[in-house]
């Protein structure tokens, strides 16, 4: 029996640097190859399967990594969860971490299979030293990815500022939320604590507000509640606050007012509520709303959780009281 032979190609070995691999680095743009071949053939070429991570997040790394086939995502979070960017074919990562010996900071992993050339430090100071151009294309690089972090930056707080918008406006008034009360009343009620300024508190209820909805419908009520809002907003001085506290509620806060202002601004504001025109909801005419006012004055070593509950109590015996009036 006679040995088979077989005249098909020996595959290349992917480990192995060849000419055509350094072709579309953009590390090497202007930079000779023929300079330079000879430096990165001794370097290591890897295979990444997909998937497989690249680089940890606070890993020590001293390599230079260079892409010449597949794709790598940069994240900053968990590997896996959102991107933050995409390396391909002729780009570069972990040059950062060779030239300050800092540790990774964010993680990198293969999104598809991957082949790299693993640049060490020895080399990467080597190709620096004899290559101007190799130099200049690090330097472009470097502010390139510092731009572009910049940018991140830059939308990562425009972001972080909406959400925090988002988180303590309420979406059907326009006004400040419960939750940004609860935050910044302690605040400002010590500030005029210190300064010695008079600080007032006022609570609003729209009267009868549940028959209102029983009758007409949420969505109605809804519509009520934001030309509420929109009033209080709009009859109020600069330097006062108001958020909606709850339900039919709202609560406005008066900065260096005494007590006799506070009742006067309210009074102001009630009657401005009772003259409001009537809204129209699906066709029908709604019928005119009152409110209820409660207010409290902060005294002596009072804290904002005590004068709010001093104005809460002031809004229950004015609806106790008949409602649509003002009481302290």
């Amino acid at each position: 029996m006679s040995e088979h032979t077989t005249n098909s190609p020996v595959p290349p070995d992917r480990r192995t640097l060849r000419p055509g691999d350094i072709e579309q680095l953009q590390i090497l743009r202007n930079v000779s190859r023929e300079a330079v071949f000879g430096i990165l053939e001794h370097c290591e070429v890897i295979d990444l399967a997909p998937g497989t991570v690249l680089l940890s997040r606070g890993q020590r790394n001293r390599r230079m990594f260079l892409v010449i086939e597949g794709e790598l995502t940069v994240c900053i979070d968990d590997v896996g969860e959102e991107n933050v960017a995409v390396i391909d074919v002729g780009q570069t990562v972990g040059e950062l971490s060779v030239i300050d010996d800092s540790p990774a900071s964010a993680d990198v992993c293969a999104t598809t299979a991957a082949r790299l050339i693993a640049v060490d430090e020895s080399t990467f100071w080597r190709l620096v030293k004899v290559s101007h151009e190799f130099a200049a294309n690090m330097l472009f690089l470097l502010a390139s990815r510092l731009r572009e972090n910049n940018q991140i930056i830059r939308e990562g707080l425009s972001r972080r500022r909406i959400l925090e918008k988002e988180a303590t406006v309420d979406a059907l008034t326009g006004l400040r939320n419960r939750r940004w009360l609860d935050e910044n009343l302690t605040r400002l009620a010590l500030r005029h604590q210190f300064s010695k300024k008079p600080f007032s508190v006022v609570m609003v209820d729209v009267d009868h507000f549940k028959n209102f909805n029983d009758q007409f419908g949420h969505s109605a009520g809804d519509q009520v509640l934001a030309a509420v809002g929109t009033l209080l907003a709009r009859r109020l001085r600069p330097t006062d606050l108001v958020s909606r506290y709850g339900g039919e509620e709202f609560c406005i806060m008066l900065p260096e007012t005494p007590l006799d202002g506070a009742c006067i601004a309210a009074e102001r504001i009630r009657r401005n509520i009772e003259d409001m025109p009537p809204l129209s909801h699906d066709g029908q005419s709604l019928p005119r709303v009152t409110a209820s006012f409660g207010v409290a004055c902060m005294d002596g070593d009072e804290t904002g959780t005590d004068v709010l509950r001093r104005a809460d109590e002031a809004l229950y015996r004015a609806k106790t009281a008949g409602r649509n009036r003002v009481s302290v």
